[in-house]
């Protein structure tokens, strides 16, 4: 038997393992556990193609000429607006069909953007920066394009030398491409019929990035901005597009709040005009109150969304190895203990040992005390 267990440990220590035989055995207790979060492309982004509606825009069918395609290039080159929804970072960009829909689906735009990124979030400045009119096509690059410049000649170099860029690993392209795609030729469309046809995805509209925000929220938050009203539960854009910049900031500890919590509250209105006050708690308005000059004060601190949250500022997070059914929500955090399991058993506390009692001393056994 001596002889067995000497040639199995003599075979372990051959095969290198000895060591971590040996921390195995150290080990007293259950291996520790950790909490895995993870990330998918269902819940990293929200639904990019939400109230997606193609448009119903009349233009010409007059074939595009060479002067068309000088007068739409001066008209829209470095042209800015505004994204009304996510836009994927990177080629091959997307296609939307001339008064019709985009050419990819909800949930494969949806992996695009989780996979490579953003180019411009809903709300966000853009800027044409390229145009390219084609036979059945127009290419428009936003914010750089989904190419990185002289993509080509990046390949090319002479004696260590790039020819192009400056070598550095992880050069990622900074924009994406849109291409308006027509049923045969291209025709002589104006930059305004342009913009028209592409109001799905971008606003070249005079407005500030507040009021482009707007545009994506659903009807009864976006009514409610239009009628410069607060509704509890608001974030902070969504207050600027309603009301604006604030006349004045307070920040400062809340007195009903055991932990000094910090608010922010933002101050509309001077005396004797209407004053209202809006209260953040993080990035949420939890708190409004209206003091009109000859009424009571307007208080509201309940939700009046209804539970909404922007999708481009809500991401979930979905647990790793988390059950399913009932146990997950009947299971019961355990307060944390340094014992280990086998010191006494989990459906038993440790007993809280008694304090001594003093032994009472008679004054005639301690003449020191008289």
């Amino acid at each position: 038997m001596r002889h067995t267990i000497a040639a199995v440990v003599f075979g372990i220590a051959a095969t290198g393992s000895c060591v971590l035989l040996a921390q195995q055995a150290q080990t007293v207790g259950p291996m520790p556990q950790r909490d895995v979060f993870v990330v998918g492309p269902d819940t990293s982004v929200g639904d990019p193609l939400r109230d997606f509606k193609p448009t119903r825009v009349e233009y010409t069918q007059d074939p595009m000429d060479i002067a068309g395609k000088r007068e739409l290039v001066r008209m829209l080159l470095m042209e800015q607006g505004f994204a009304h929804r996510s836009l994927p970072l990177g080629a091959p960009g997307l296609v939307i069909h001339a008064n019709g829909r985009l050419t990819v689906d909800n949930d494969s735009l949806k992996r695009r953007m989780f996979k490579d990124g953003m180019s411009a979030a809903a709300g966000d400045r853009i800027m044409v920066t390229d145009i390219n009119i084609l036979a059945d096509r127009i290419d428009i690059d936003i914010n750089g394009g989904p190419y990185l410049p002289h993509r080509f000649l990046r390949h090319i170099s002479i004696n260590d030398v790039p020819l192009a860029g400056d070598g550095v690993m992880g050069e990622r392209p900074t924009g994406t491409r849109i291409t308006l795609l027509f049923e045969g030729r291209t025709p002589r469309v104006s930059a305004a019929e342009v913009k028209a046809l592409l109001e799905p995805l971008l606003d070249f509209g005079l407005k500030t990035s507040e009021q482009a925000y707007a545009d994506t929220l659903p009807d009864p938050i976006r009514n409610a901005i239009l009628e410069h009203e607060v509704l509890v539960g608001m974030n902070r854009r969504m207050v600027l597009a309603s009301l604006g910049q604030p006349d004045t900031k307070l920040r400062e500890r809340a007195a009903e709040s055991s932990d000094g919590e910090v608010f922010e509250e933002w101050i509309y209105g001077k005396t004797p005009q209407s004053i209202r006050f809006v209260r953040f708690r993080a990035d949420r308005v939890v708190l409004t109150k209206l003091a009109a000059l000859g009424k009571p004060i307007e208080v509201h601190d309940k939700d009046q969304l209804a539970g909404y949250r922007d999708p481009a500022l809500t991401h979930e997070v979905s647990l790793g190895d988390a059950k399913t059914g009932t146990e997950e929500t009947e299971a019961k955090p355990k307060a944390p203990s340094l014992r280990l399991p086998s010191d006494r058993p989990a459906d038993q506390t440790a007993p809280v040992p008694a304090k001594p009692k003093a032994d009472k001393v008679a004054v005639n056994d301690a003449p020191h005390l008289q």
